[in-house]
């Protein structure tokens, strides 16, 4: 390569950052313009430095590392440093960005570098990849939504969510404090919002449950729900039925 990758290391331990750096130092392709301890830095230096690749800890205090992801602006390639298990690594083996297991070797940290120097040279997309890797890594259902809203970052638990909105390509959350946007679709929140307390009532409507106070039929065949802060929301036939199953009426 002629030029050099700018790389950035994220990662909560000062011995693993130590190691990354030393190993790094001598590359011929890798020039190290950063550090960061947590997330919510990485997020700030990743859209404001623009790295080409990020060696990144997923599991971080404040924000996980895929958490991470889902706020960035510029998508750099991503190297996961991880002690996650082998079985978890097989599904990042499978979305093709490369993972180290801690302890790693020198020599895998280059193969790694390489994976990466090639996929540059090839000029291979990695934006989808990346889309994965943020619907990967959980539990079956998801207990907290991370937002950025200009330089702030919100940690949003799902118990806080009332309803969830469509706009396009992002949704609307709105929690008892105000609103705040996301650039994830309804099915992703359809698909890792627990159905037991949340309920997609409309394709542009998924609704904590806890949060219905009535429905009213405003039209033959045509309701809407109130919420208990009386927001009025639109109901679909299907999601008429969804409600009548989870409510027993």
């Amino acid at each position: 390569m002629n030029e050099k990758l700018r790389t950035l290391i994220i990662e909560d331990e000062e011995l693993a950052r130590n190691l990354l750096r030393s190993y790094l130092k001598d590359h011929p392709d890798i020039e190290i313009i950063g550090e960061c301890e947590n997330g919510f830095e990485g997020v700030k230096a990743i859209n404001e430095q623009k790295p080409d690749l990020v060696f990144l800890d997923i599991q971080m205090p404040k924000i996980t590392g895929f958490e991470m992801l889902e706020l960035l602006d510029h998508k750099p390639e991503i190297v996961f440093t991880t002690a996650y298990d082998q079985f978890a690594l097989k599904a990042f083996e499978f979305n093709a960005v490369d993972y180290l297991l801690k302890p790693f070797s020198k020599d895998r940290l280059l193969s790694a570098v390489e994976k990466v120097v090639h996929r540059i040279q090839n000029a291979e997309d990695t934006s989808e990849k990346i889309e994965e890797l943020t619907n990967f890594g959980r539990g079956s259902y998801i207990d907290r939504v991370v937002v950025k809203d200009r330089h702030k970052i919100h940690i949003i638990t799902v118990d806080q969510i009332r309803y969830v909105e469509s706009l396009d390509d992002y949704v609307l959350i709105y929690t008892h404090d105000g609103r705040h946007m996301k650039q994830k679709t309804m099915k992703y929140f359809e698909t890792n919002l627990d159905p037991r307390n949340f309920i997609r009532i409309h394709r542009s409507y998924i609704v904590q449950v806890d949060q219905i106070a009535e429905i009213q039929q405003y039209e033959k065949e045509s309701y809407i729900v109130i919420l208990k802060d009386k927001t009025k929301l639109k109901v679909s036939k299907t999601g008429y039925k969804k409600i009548k199953e989870i409510l027993h009426f």
